[in-house]
């Protein structure tokens, strides 16, 4: 084990990136906002290519309408499932705060909900089938995950823990303490973007899950899950909350009952194809 002193020698400098992108007298566009259109604008993308690979899904135009719809969900949703489940006894005194999204403060366990009843509603009224319009969606959130957690590393927020290994960070916040510590936004953006991304890809390739609703919703589900629960290990707690039961974060709580959905789904989704067999 490294002494504090050569630890603190041997780690990293956070490069200096303004998370302001672009500034425009009064009007300060950020790197997170960016990142947010990105992900959406190539998920949209991503999903009229897979529709065309699987005529009958859906629409070019449901495709286009759904992003809209896919974007409220994700904003309305994170913001309220940050507010009530990561910081809700500072919101309930700061009401006037609970709408400042650009103060930060989005929950990704909130916005899946919040884009899986804009799904839902928006196949009900299109007459459309919600899983598998939900597996063509699935396989490119990790799109936007990606773009997010890199979001975060510009920001030099959601920092990691103390670490002693070479690639160890300090980053510019005074409330990391000044000490090397997991570059966590980096590791998530891996697991969460890059890998998940690969994983899905070659399942709906390889394994003919494209012919069972729901299951690559429930592969997405599973990966991300357990993506989230091993970033979590890497990963400085929020300060508001610390460490909970068993020293698990409020991350890997919300991501065990994900994976229990996702396994459900592609079990489900397994039996049905069988029956039909």
């Amino acid at each position: 084990m490294r002494s504090d002193a050569t630890s603190m020698l041997l780690a990293l400098t956070f490069p200096a990136i303004d998370p302001v992108a672009i500034s425009i007298g009064p009007l300060a566009i950020r790197w997170y906002a960016l990142a947010y259109v990105a992900g959406l604008i190539l998920g949209w993308r991503a999903v009229r290519g897979l529709a065309h690979r699987h005529p009958g899904v859906m629409s070019d135009k449901d495709v286009d309408d759904l992003l809209l719809w896919a974007t409220i969900g994700v904003v309305v949703g994170g913001r309220l499932g940050y507010v009530v489940v990561y910081n809700p006894v500072y919101y309930l005194h700061h009401l006037q705060d609970v709408f400042a999204i650009w103060q930060g403060g989005m929950s990704f366990h909130g916005g899946l909900a919040g884009v899986t009843v804009a799904i839902i509603v928006f196949c009900r009224m299109r007459k459309l089938r919600p899983l598998r319009v939900a597996d063509l969606v699935a396989c490119q959130v990790p799109i936007g995950l990606f773009f997010g957690r890199i979001a975060n590393f510009i920001n030099g927020e959601l920092w990691g823990r103390p670490t002693d290994l070479p690639w160890g960070m300090i980053f510019p916040d005074p409330r990391s303490g000044g000490v090397p510590r997991h570059p966590s936004q980096l590791y998530q953006a891996l697991l969460e973007g890059v890998l998940l991304y690969l994983i899905l890809w070659q399942w709906r390739r390889r394994t003919g899950a494209r012919m069972r609703p729901g299951e690559l919703t429930g592969v997405f589900c599973v990966g991300y899950g357990m993506a989230r629960i091993v970033g979590e290990l890497f990963r400085q707690p929020d300060p508001q909350l610390g460490f909970l039961f068993g020293g698990a974060t409020m991350g890997q709580l919300l991501s065990v009952p994900l994976v229990l959905l996702g396994l459900w789904l592609i079990v489900r989704a397994r039996i049905r194809a069988a029956r039909k067999t």
